[in-house]
């Protein structure tokens, strides 16, 4: 079996991660709280809001706490010159061999998170699919993109 791959994404992404997590572990909140609001508005019982809060306690730990740091130390990435290595996942780890010779383009994204701590994505496009290499520092996902390019412009150059 082939080895993991030997980089890693930026640790700020750990702190990205927690704050994605906290809104919407924050969207679960409000939502137990409507809960016991219309309880006591039509006398129902409170055990739905009380199972609000149970799951809203649960996703919070796994959402903010647990699965940023999990998450991270399972994302890896390499790029060969005939191939991108890709591994993530929890669970199920997943490690995906993405040829160059299929690569149609390749992407940085950043929305606002990511930018609050100078990280961007890099987004591999096929014709099936694409993946993702996320919170790369910028100058990192940058070099990325234009070596993923340059590679697989090579390759499209040899067929």
């Amino acid at each position: 079996m082939r080895q993991a791959p030997v980089n890693r994404i930026a640790e700020d992404a750990v702190k990205a991660w927690k704050i994605t997590g906290a809104i919407f572990a924050g969207v679960l909140w409000l939502i137990t709280i409507g809960l016991f609001i219309v309880s006591y508005l039509l006398e129902f019982t409170y055990w739905i809001g009380a199972v609000g809060i149970l799951i809203s306690v649960l996703c919070s730990y796994l959402f903010v706490f647990l699965l940023p740091i999990l998450r991270w130390r399972r994302w890896r990435y390499e790029v060969f010159e005939q191939e991108i290595y890709i591994q993530h996942g929890i669970l199920i780890v997943s490690r995906t061999l993405v040829p160059m010779i299929r690569v149609q383009h390749v992407d940085t994204k950043q929305g606002p998170i990511l930018k609050k701590y100078k990280l961007a994505s890099v987004q591999i496009s096929t014709a099936a699919t694409t993946h993702e290499i996320p919170a790369l520092l910028e100058e990192d996902a940058s070099e990325l993109r234009d070596r993923i390019s340059t590679l697989a412009r090579v390759d499209e150059d040899d067929v």
